[in-house]
């Protein structure tokens, strides 16, 4: 007999009582955010076939990181802020594509205990050669019932109460993490539903994938570059999308480490801390890994400001520590 399908709803559900101070809200929002993936995942299927979706605004604009908007990023962007705000349990959300975090004042969300942090497409700019992408999001309980702040956004990562993201590829996955370890739920298209395909995923302790972006190596600094040579050394397989999801993703499974250092030009690196770093830095440490900015952990950061950038050195243990003796 074929073993039972867990539904991601189902999934959450029993999971409520992982929380002490649990009334229900955050099982709300991690359904909401599924409904906005569903939503996305719908267009981003239909890309090659509907023009309207493709490409650049019309406005050729930018965001608040000076990059160029796809379309599909702005679709996103209003499907995940829609989702937030319509379901009640969060008050704010901060988005990479806005200048500033937004506060719901609807009655409904204004109450709210939680705030989210969110890339709605990262690598957008694949999308237009069918390549992996994918959100990420992080969710945070706000510090005070009053006024809603920035200063609800920067806090550490160690201060997250949940985190995930959802790779849309060859299938698309919902990973998510409340704390508790980590699972993993593939979209079934047939019936529109999220159901438990991977529970407890565990990153192996060491791995043979590096991915980095080696076109920077002259930029990088001296310890990224001393590990990239003892990569190639050890003829390890370098993997590298540039979508970073997908990066993520693979090497979650498979075993290896994801690089973004800093570079002459950009020390800080190019990842967000608030949107990027902290969300799989906590999804990687319940899976058994690690990250780091290089010299520190990622989740003990305290975020200075909202769209902070970080090197990032993330994924199986002895791989991340071997770079940071570097």
């Amino acid at each position: 007999m074929s073993q039972p399908i867990t539904t991601l709803s189902e999934f959450i559900i029993s999971r409520e009582k992982d929380f002490p101070y649990a009334t229900g809200d955050l099982s709300q929002l991690l359904t909401s955010i599924r409904l906005a993936a569903k939503l996305v995942n719908r267009e981003v299927n239909k890309a090659g076939l509907v023009n309207e979706i493709l490409g650049e605004t019309e406005q050729h604009s930018v965001n608040v990181q000076g990059e160029r908007q796809q379309k599909l990023d702005v679709y996103a962007n209003e499907r995940f802020i829609n989702a937030m705000r319509n379901q009640g349990a969060v008050c704010a959300v901060a988005s990479e594509e806005n200048d500033d975090h937004i506060v719901f004042n609807n009655p409904a969300s204004s109450s709210g205990k939680y705030v989210v942090a969110i890339d709605p497409l990262d690598g957008s700019s694949n999308i237009d050669v069918n390549v992996s992408i994918g959100t990420i999001f992080s969710i945070y309980r706000r510090l005070k019932d009053d006024q809603v702040t920035v200063e609800d956004f920067l806090q550490p990562g160690s201060q997250q109460v949940a985190a995930g993201y959802v790779v849309y590829g060859s299938s698309t996955m919902l990973v998510y993490t409340t704390g508790n370890g980590v699972n993993g739920f593939t979209l079934d298209p047939s019936i529109g539903v999220f159901c438990l395909s991977h529970p407890n995923m565990q990153v192996p302790a060491d791995g043979s994938i590096y991915s980095v972006n080696e076109g920077n190596y002259f930029d990088f600094p001296e310890q990224a570059r001393n590990y990239i040579d003892a990569c190639k050394r050890r003829k390890m397989s370098a993997r590298y999308i540039g979508s970073l999801v997908a990066d993520f993703h693979r090497n979650l499974l498979k075993g290896g480490i994801y690089m973004y250092p800093g570079t002459t030009g950009k020390p800080n690196g190019k990842l967000r801390l608030v949107y990027e770093g902290n969300p799989l830095a906590m999804i990687m440490e319940q899976a058994g890994g690690t990250a780091s900015d290089g010299k520190q952990r990622i989740l003990d950061l305290k975020p200075k400001e909202l769209h902070q950038r970080t090197p990032l050195f993330i994924g199986s243990p002895a791989m991340v520590e071997e770079v940071m003796k570097g």
